[in-house]
């Protein structure tokens, strides 16, 4: 739970500045908290995961232009561009490289048969295209306000990716091979 506040810390920032100012102060704050999170890990001797590193990279150059311009734009493609290139490194890393993202992660925790791990792999990829697809739909569309917009990216992405990933718990759960020396349990018969 520690882990999960910590790594949303930006996010919360973002949406209580945004709550009490603007979206130019709130990118200032979520970029100061990336910068901070990342600090704090150094100073602590942690070891930085590459979303940390994706995460800033990314705040910095969206958060960095819609500062210098003054045009929110930039900021409402971050989560676009964020979930795009996640569904691309899944994509990419299976068919063009022949390594399975999600495997790599997991595998050590789970073990699945392999047309288990591709077809989540590709559920991941899709959920993440699907995802920026629809910050694009409720930041641009001219159907939600900037509010909404920030009430989405903060709550709505994020009830977005649990309810996936419930999915894929109880789907996983039909597919995960019983530990090694042990037999999978017999169906009753009736």
């Amino acid at each position: 739970m520690k882990k999960l506040l910590f790594d949303l810390f930006p996010l919360i920032l973002f949406f209580l500045a945004f709550r009490y100012a603007d979206i130019f102060t709130a990118t200032a704050v979520a970029m100061a908290a990336s910068v901070a999170q990342i600090a704090w890990l150094k100073l602590r001797g942690a070891a930085i995961e590459v979303m940390h590193w994706i995460n800033l990279s990314i705040i910095v150059v969206f958060g960095g232009a819609t500062l210098l311009l003054q045009d929110d734009t930039f900021i409402k493609w971050k989560p676009t561009v964020l979930y795009w290139l996640f569904g691309a490194i899944l994509l990419a890393g299976k068919w063009f490289f022949g390594r399975n993202a999600i495997q790599s992660v997991m595998g050590k925790q789970i073990a699945l048969p392999e047309a288990v791990w591709t077809r989540l792999n590709l559920a991941w990829a899709l959920f993440f295209l699907a995802s920026g697809a629809l910050n694009l739909y409720v930041a641009f569309s001219g159907q939600f306000t900037e509010s909404q917009w920030v009430n989405f990216k903060v709550f709505g992405l994020m009830a977005l990716l649990l309810l996936f990933v419930l999915a894929q718990s109880v789907w996983l759960g039909r597919h995960i091979a019983p530990p090694a020396g042990e037999a999978p349990s017999a169906a009753k018969e009736p």
